[in-house]
């Protein structure tokens, strides 16, 4: 399917290194987790594509929304994405293929600090009511 978010092959061994999978118990083993790659692509395709995690396909063979929401959530908390991110800025950079000029920041990047100087107020706009004709 087309909707889905492939990941390369040299992409996917250079991301693998970074996700922890944790081991099968061996008694009450549960059910076999999903491969890592498959819930990698399930979280890209929500991303990509901008859509709520519930709403991600059902495709025999993939994922959940609810099962990539959760494998991206253990790896928010075991520290993933940065690591990530740092790894592919360095290969970009060797590759000269990243510029900072064209960089973005917006507020859900860069957090806006409690102690920085007040704005001035905004002015109030508002509708006036008419005067009464009565």
């Amino acid at each position: 399917m087309a909707f889905w978010v492939e990941v390369p092959e040299t992409l996917w061994r250079e991301i693998e290194p970074l996700l922890p999978v944790p081991e099968r118990r061996f008694r009450y083993p549960g059910r076999k987790r999903y491969p890592e790659r498959a819930c990698l692509e399930g979280v890209l395709t929500v991303l990509r594509w901008a859509i709520p995690w519930k709403e991600l396909p059902a495709t025999p063979g993939r994922p959940s929304g609810k099962t990539c929401w959760r494998r991206f959530d253990e790896w928010q908390k075991s520290g993933v994405w940065p690591q990530l991110l740092l790894r592919l800025q360095g290969r970009l950079s060797a590759q000269e293929k990243l510029f900072w000029e064209r960089a973005l920041l917006d507020s859900t990047v860069v957090a806006a600090k409690r102690g920085a100087p007040k704005s001035a107020k905004t002015l109030q706009i508002a509708a006036v009511r008419a005067r009464s004709c009565t």
